[in-house]
């Protein structure tokens, strides 16, 4: 049986009830808008501040697939003739990359109205090479504070093996510091 069509409809259904919620209150929150990026794919930037998908992510290949407060996952198809490094694996910049993007996109999901931010750090371990594989990089708070937060992300394989795991520490601005962000 193709499941295609009830993916379809669960998928507009999903949507349809993301942007109900900006019906109601007049404007999507952060977590929202990037649950209706996860459920569509990408998202009208009049539906938010942030533009979805971003530069990044384009050039990269990677998408949002899975996101709550204070966590989101993003995936990449990796292929040698386009991530790799001078060796044949993928290049440790592409980690970053989408560990950087899902950290972001984590703590994006919790800023309020005027808030914005920016990375004070970023450190990368790496456990093992990768080729061609699915991979995701999924990052979670281990300290949220006002103003200095940390997470970390774990990048994984297909087969669940860790990669790679990053940390950094997320300042939050308010006010004239996150204005132009």
């Amino acid at each position: 049986m193709d499941s295609g069509p009830l993916i379809l409809t669960i998928r507009k259904k999903r949507v349809d009830a993301a942007r109900g919620i900006r019906d109601k209150m007049g404007k999507l929150s952060n977590l929202e808008f990037f649950r209706l990026v996860v459920a569509d794919g990408d998202a009208a930037s009049a539906e938010s501040r942030f533009s979805y998908p971003p530069a990044i992510a384009k050039t990269l290949g990677f998408k949002l697939i899975e996101v709550g407060i204070g966590t989101a996952t993003i995936e990449l198809r990796t292929d040698t003739e386009i991530h790799a490094n001078p060796m044949g694996t993928i290049h440790g910049g592409v980690l970053c990359d989408i560990a950087d993007a899902a950290i972001g996109t984590a703590h994006a999901t919790s800023l309020e109205e005027g808030e914005s931010f920016t990375s004070i750090d970023l450190q990368i371990n790496f456990f093992r090479p990768v080729w061609k594989d699915r991979i995701r990089a999924i990052a979670k708070p281990v300290n949220v504070g006002r103003q200095i937060s940390r997470y970390v992300c774990d990048i994984v394989r297909d087969d669940e093996k860790m990669v790679a795991q990053v940390t950094s520490t997320i300042m939050t601005l308010r006010g004239e510091r996150a204005s132009g962000r």
